[in-house]
């Protein structure tokens, strides 16, 4: 049994198999890419790390679902498993109402396609965007899935995110409003984050109306304005070992309310990309890792989170046997 709310877990049960996702490049952009809020994007990305090959943008959304689910063909225990329509690439909403519709519609038009899961910044949706999605959860799976990445707004300012906390904060509610599925996503160990102000993020986390959560560590990617300035001002940076990460995951945890689900602790990068950490660790790897560690520690997500009542834990933990 899980120490902590494992959100791959509640969406198996949802759909009663094993749910892949299919990544898809669209074609968007983002606003601080294309001098609207700002040139060059933010400071650590390169998107061509977490792209993999079958997406093109000159693929018809159609054909990268084809290509996508004939790659996890290949591996036959998972020929029966349930397939989301994931946009990841950039941000999936910086467009007019009529072109996300149709992209969005010829997604849900495949029949093995369950639903989508849309990849967004919280400073690129309005009402119209999110009643059209709130249209859609009422009929297929719908995940809005925003790109906070940090509470504090001196780090936001400084990796080039071109919004502030607070945009998240009005996102986020104004999607959970809607009924719409409603995730973020948040990169442990940004330049200037003390471990306190990293761990306060969980706090700040607890006050939203969130379905899961996505945690990154921090890595250098080659091509980035941030490998670059690591080159210059490393002491900007603390880049942690895996077993460092480990125990700030675990941290991280136990101030984390237990109604808000864990989707990922780590991201990978393909071979090449990444300058630092690289710790050659896969994730269901790292997943055994966090488990074997809060068992060590007996602890579990939410211990130490302050409940409404003002009183840590009460209310609070996951259901582990012997850990109450």
């Amino acid at each position: 049994m899980f120490r902590y709310t494992n959100y791959n877990t509640i969406l198996k049960n949802q759909f009663a198999n094993r749910v892949q996702k299919i990544s898809i490049h669209a074609g968007f952009t983002c606003p601080n890419r294309d001098g609207s809020k700002g040139l060059g994007g933010c400071t650590y990305c390169n998107n061509q790390a977490f792209v993999p090959d079958y997406c093109e943008p000159v693929k018809s959304i159609t054909q990268q679902i084809e290509e996508g689910i004939q790659f996890f063909r290949k591996k036959e225990k998972y020929a029966s498993q349930a397939y989301l329509a994931y946009f990841q690439s950039y941000t999936n909403t910086y467009a007019n109402i009529d072109h996300l519709k149709s992209i969005y519609g010829e997604a849900l038009q495949h029949p093995q396609i369950k639903g989508i899961v849309v990849g967004t910044r919280p400073d690129c949706v309005d009402d119209a965007i999110l009643d059209y999605f709130a249209d859609l959860s009422r009929q297929t799976y719908v995940m809005i899935e925003y790109g906070i990445e940090s509470t504090d707004d001196k780090t936001l300012e400084f990796i080039n995110r071109g919004h502030d906390y607070q945009s998240a904060v009005d996102a986020v509610h104004a999607t959970a409003q809607r009924g719409i599925n409603t995730a973020a996503h948040i990169i442990l160990g940004l330049p200037g984050e003390s471990k306190e102000t990293i761990l306060s993020h969980a706090d700040k986390l607890n006050a939203l109306p969130l379905t899961a959560l996505k945690l990154h560590q921090l890595q250098l990617v080659k091509g980035t304005v941030m490998a670059k300035q690591f080159e210059t001002n490393p002491e900007l940076f603390h880049l942690f070992q895996l077993d460092e990460y480990i125990d700030l995951v675990v941290d991280f945890l136990e101030r984390l309310s237990p109604n808000i689900a864990v989707e990922r602790f780590v991201s990978q990068s393909p071979d090449g990309f990444v300058i630092k950490p690289d710790w050659g660790v896969k994730n269901f790897e790292f997943v055994d890792k966090v488990n074997k560690r809060l068992k060590e520690r007996n602890t579990w997500q939410g211990r130490l989170c302050v409940a409404s009542s003002g009183v840590r834990g009460a209310g609070y933990g996951v259901r582990v046997p012997g850990s109450h």
